[in-house]
């Protein structure tokens, strides 16, 4: 396998791992995420992740899986985009710790001691996009990295 197949697909890795860390930038400046938002980031720690395999075993299979992580993510961003806009309905429960073992003032002291962010507000946006959307987008353009990425290394 080529450099030049592999380096599209480091890039969408490298992208992958700055938008991990935007994320916690927003959060460390006070911007808790949301159940959505953290959906979101898995997909990318997966891709980050591929990306170091593939410094170690260059395999088209792995710049697949990257491709497959980017569209993920920018799945979750679509849809949690839509929550925001109101286009549809979002998750309905939150989580929060295990309950077995609490006594019931254990319980509602966790309750009311529990941040509520709720995935239908925009906590903060740019042009008019949200995070979410934002992810989205960087998302899809990650995907096409490692989409090409692929496509270079079957020629």
């Amino acid at each position: 396998m080529t450099g030049s197949a592999r380096t599209p697909a480091l890039l969408a890795a490298l992208g992958s791992a700055l938008l991990l860390a935007g994320a916690f930038g927003f959060q460390l400046a006070g911007y808790p995420p949301c159940h959505l938002c953290w959906l979101q980031r898995y997909p990318h720690f997966v891709a980050a992740g591929l990306g170091i395999v593939l410094l170690v075993v260059p395999s088209r299979w792995i710049m697949a899986l990257g491709a497959l992580a980017a569209l993920t993510t920018a799945g979750l961003g679509l849809f949690h985009t839509g929550v925001e806009r109101g286009w549809w309905e979002g998750p309905t429960t939150c989580t929060s710790g295990g309950i077995s073992g609490l006594s019931v003032q254990d319980l509602m002291a966790q309750i009311d001691g529990a941040p509520l962010i709720r995935c239908d507000e925009v906590a903060w946006q740019l042009a008019g996009l949200s995070m979410a959307s934002w992810n989205a987008l960087f998302s899809l353009l990650l995907a096409v990295l490692w989409i090409l990425a692929f496509r270079r290394a079957s020629a």
